[in-house]
């Protein structure tokens, strides 16, 4: 009876654990059957490797696709949709700033300008006096100064370079250095003070068949068509250390301003002529020695002869130029005027004058800029014998204005006595004053 109950629990037990079996069986089918149902359900949605590449590619396609339509849309509409571009013009007379065309760019390769027109540009390099007083001892010593000039021209014996007054002023020796380093020595051919501009000539005998050959005359724009914003080019002597360039823009035009000596050109506002027009101004850099060199558009044309800068520490990129539109005749009148050297005479010579400037109502009446009005003519002497007498008002030796006597010297030391010179003068009679010129053998000074 024993025996027969520790059968039946040892087969009770086996019994149990074929259950176990059977249902660990079962559960791995289940599971199995499970997994797989999964995974094909992912491979059917989620394509594997060039499947999925390709969906990713189609999509990205729809997307651009998409993108494109709505930037053309946009584009057309002015950056708006077409309600939001007619409620715009419904709530506002207005307009939009339209977008600027993709093809048009900023420049920033000048090469070509600058090999076309360096050619054009010179160095020029003056020696003047300055007069100075120390503790009530008055002394004059030299220096130098430099600034730059423009190949405008050329006759049968000179070769014409424009450039500002102020760069040659007073100069006691003027030399001019070109593109292929070689110099020569210049003189002025007629300068005006009051805009600043001035035009000095080089014996074309003197330069070397190659320096002819490197140069180049520059070509002359129209200022009057610039605008703001268009690019500048500026080449010149800048501190004297030879020609460079520097690239910017036209900042502004007609503008004007006064420094710590006075008004500029273009600041003085009683100034009636028509053919004036104000500086324009650039943020291209002007540094000292690029006065009178180029101010240049785009097309290698000379739109400006750059003329200053404000040098400030608060300020930056304010460089001024004199437009070229307004420059040319002004030009093309100095260049036809007599040339007189920068070199001043051994001897001075003597005209035999003295006198006053003419101010004020007679400066008015007779529409002059500048004269000397003529107090005393001494005896024997040139002005006695050409017929100039007391009260009448010398207006210019040759093509130098004279308007009081340092002006008058200053004209007659670059001439040697016996030279025969151009004398103009407001002739004083009863009806008033009538011009005249006189031709003059000055005399000389012991």
């Amino acid at each position: 009876m024993e025996e027969y109950e520790v059968q039946k629990r040892e087969n009770k037990g086996d019994s149990d654990k074929l259950k176990k079996m059977g249902g660990s069986l079962v559960g791995g089918i289940i599971f199995g059957l499970a997994a797989g149902l999964i995974i094909v359900v992912i491979l059917s949605v989620f394509p594997q490797n060039g499947n999925m590449a390709d969906s990713r590619e189609a999509a990205s396609t729809v997307q651009a696709t998409e993108t494109e339509k709505a930037t053309a849309e946009s584009e057309g509409s002015g950056g708006q949709t077409e309600d939001e571009d007619q409620t715009v013009q419904e709530d506002s007379d207005i307009r939009i700033a339209e977008r600027t065309a993709e093809s048009q760019t900023v420049v920033t390769d000048v090469t070509q300008v600058v090999d076309n027109v360096m050619p054009c540009v010179v160095s020029i390099f003056s020696t003047y006096v300055i007069e100075d007083d120390f503790w009530g001892y008055h002394y004059d010593y030299e220096t130098e100064g430099g600034g730059s000039g423009i190949i405008v021209g050329e006759n049968e014996t000179e070769l014409l370079i424009a450039t500002n007054n102020h760069v040659v002023q007073d100069s006691k020796e003027l030399t001019v250095q070109f593109i292929d380093d070689s110099v020569a020595i210049a003189s002025i051919k007629g300068t005006d003070e009051k805009m600043d501009l001035a035009v000095i000539s080089v014996d074309v005998g003197e330069l070397d068949p190659a320096t002819k050959n490197a140069i180049r005359i520059a070509t002359l724009g129209d200022s009057d068509i610039l605008k703001v914003g268009e690019p500048a080019i500026a080449i010149g002597n800048a501190l004297g250390y030879g020609q460079s360039v520097t690239t910017g823009v036209i900042s502004a035009v007609n503008r004007s301003y006064t420094d710590e000596e006075g008004p500029l050109y273009g600041a003085n506002t009683d100034d009636d002529r028509e053919d004036v027009k104000y500086l324009i101004q650039t943020d291209a850099a002007i540094n000292p020695g690029n006065s009178g060199g180029a101010l240049l558009n785009v097309r290698g044309e000379v739109v400006g002869i750059n003329s200053s800068k404000i040098a400030d520490y608060t300020i930056e990129g304010m460089g001024y130029a004199i437009p070229i539109s307004t420059a040319k005749p002004i030009i093309q009148e100095l260049m036809n005027k007599k040339t007189r050297p920068v070199h001043k005479a051994e001897t001075t010579a003597y005209l035999g004058v003295s006198g006053m400037a003419v101010t004020g109502e007679m400066l008015e009446r007779y529409d002059l800029s500048k004269g000397m009005y003529i107090t005393q003519v001494f005896a024997d002497t040139p002005a006695k014998k050409a017929g100039i007498r007391k009260g009448d008002i010398l207006l210019s030796i040759d093509d130098y204005e004279v308007g009081n006597m340092d002006e008058l010297s200053e004209a007659l030391s670059f001439y040697e006595e016996g030279t025969k010179v151009t004398v103009k003068i407001l002739k004083r009679s009863n009806s008033g004053y009538q011009e005249e010129e006189l031709t003059v053998t000055l005399g000389g000074r012991e």
